[in-house]
């Protein structure tokens, strides 16, 4: 059986009641994961398909079947029904994967490195053109994934946007500033305390969806980005390379090889 058959198979067989669930609240699901009222979770589906190692699309049977398999190991009702519970515990699973994260739960909120400790990235690695900062242990492994990701997607090297970077080391002083006069101090979009002061946190270009831009957390966009090659290969191999994500921002991510 040719293995796109056999994928077809498989995603066919699990609970079908589960499935007709999913299918309902993926485009339905009135809930607020990031803090901000949302609707439905597809936006979400990729990273929720990566975590429970399974192609199948999120409204047939084999992600169910999946999702209840991820429930049991978690202790959670293993009826594969995707809910806001068993969402935030996956969510919680992603979230403390990323270093900051842990040490933002411990109250810590890291120095940020002396600039002499930060490298340039180049004209060409910047959205636009725009000058950026990281460290270079960030800087050498956001160029061998993107390298990757060019080499493995001809629809990602097709647009030279496609993960350039348009915004790496902010200084806090400067974010700190910003989230004031945007009104959204420690909010879900600007914090006093953002991971952007390691040097390690970088937003890459992933698309953007028409009339917004490449970093608007409006609820379409995001949808939008969540649908792109450029995405959709992050969320496949950037941990090959030590990046992990944000979940509400899909151009968000974090390397993972050194501390904060």
């Amino acid at each position: 059986m040719p293995p796109a058959a056999a994928r077809a198979e498989a995603c066919g067989q699990g609970p079908t009641g589960a499935a007709l669930a999913n299918a309902a609240s993926l485009h339905s699901l009135r809930w607020a994961p990031f803090g901000r009222a949302e609707t439905g979770w597809e936006t979400y589906a990729p990273l929720v398909a990566r975590e429970l190692r399974t192609a199948c699309p999120p409204q047939s049977p084999g992600f169910a079947a999946a999702l209840a398999a991820w429930q049991a190991t978690q202790r959670l009702p293993s009826d594969g029904v995707l809910t806001a519970p068993a969402f935030n515990r996956l969510k919680g699973v992603i979230q403390t994967r990323r270093p900051f994260v842990r040490l933002s739960a411990q109250g810590v909120c890291p120095n940020p490195p002396p600039d002499a400790a930060l490298a340039d990235a180049t004209r060409a690695e910047g959205y636009a053109g725009k000058a950026i900062q990281l460290r270079p242990g960030a800087l050498a492994a956001y160029r061998r994934m993107a390298a990757a990701a060019r080499a493995e997607d001809p629809d990602i090297a097709a647009d030279p946007r496609n993960l350039t970077i348009f915004s790496g080391y902010r200084s806090p002083l400067a974010d700190a500033a910003r989230c004031v006069r945007e009104g959204n101090c420690n909010g879900i979009v600007r914090a006093t305390c953002s991971p952007h002061r390691t040097g390690l946190a970088m937003d890459l270009y992933v698309g953007q969806a028409p009339g917004f831009g490449p970093d608007s957390t409006a609820d379409p966009n995001r949808l939008f980005m969540s649908r792109t090659p450029a995405y959709r290969w992050l969320v496949t191999n950037a941990d090959r390379f030590g990046f992990v994500p944000y979940p509400f921002e899909p151009w968000h991510w974090e390397w993972t090889g050194e501390a904060p």
